[in-house]
């Protein structure tokens, strides 16, 4: 069976899955759900996924993974080169503890201030099947969880090439998405953010950073 991504081109969580799986230079199949227009909810994609979201990896074996940690797991075991999740115990564990770094003071901030705030997503504060209420005092932390994020990530940067360890890892795709990603709430590196700057440069050069 062929593997299937269930993607939304704007969207960073399908991001990762897009970057993750060129890294691999895992071949795959691409079906586009379009978040704007409420695809995710139409009864054909609850069918194949019930909670409403991408990505979602339709496996060689037929089964179907819906998070970022799934798809990372099962891609690293189905193409061990190159190692994206680390090779020694220590590496492991220190590239796990950053990407969830970036997941939750990155990623989930973001998501934080744009989705209690934009007007677009009224009821719409969490993903998944079921609404929940904006909270706007959430925004507003939201935004101050972006802007430490930002020089927590500077400071973290110096002297170093890579998020965490000596490679290239998981962790420095999670973390250009949520670089990437900060946009919609109208932050963004600059000139106080110098080795956060000279690394999104370094990354921008990977091929797989302009999917």
């Amino acid at each position: 069976m062929t593997i299937t991504l269930y993607d939304c081109a704007t969207a960073p969580s399908p991001r990762r899955a897009r970057i993750l799986l060129a890294e691999k230079g895992v071949a795959h199949e691409t079906v586009q759900v379009d978040l704007r227009s409420g695809a995710q909810f139409d009864d054909a994609f609850r069918r194949i996924n019930p909670q409403c979201t991408v990505p979602a990896l339709q496996t060689e074996e037929g089964a179907l993974l819906t998070d970022n940690a799934a798809i990372a797991a099962y891609l690293e075991a189905l193409r061990p080169e190159p190692p994206l999740l680390g090779r020694t115990p220590l590496e492991k564990a220190q590239i796990a503890s950053w990407n969830w770094r970036m997941e939750f003071e990155g990623l989930l901030a973001i998501a934080e201030a744009l989705r209690n705030a934009s007007p677009g997503m009224v009821n719409r504060a969490l993903p998944g099947p079921r609404d929940y209420a904006q909270i706007p005092e959430l925004a507003q932390r939201g935004l101050l969880r972006v802007q430490d994020f930002f020089a927590m990530l500077d400071a973290r940067l110096e002297g170093r090439e890579y998020i965490a360890g000596d490679g290239f890892s998981i962790a420095d795709i999670t973390a250009v998405v949520a670089v990437d990603f900060a946009r919609v709430v109208k932050v963004k590196a600059g000139e106080q953010h110098p080795h956060l700057l000279r690394w999104r440069a370094a990354m921008a050069r990977r091929p797989s950073m302009a999917l």
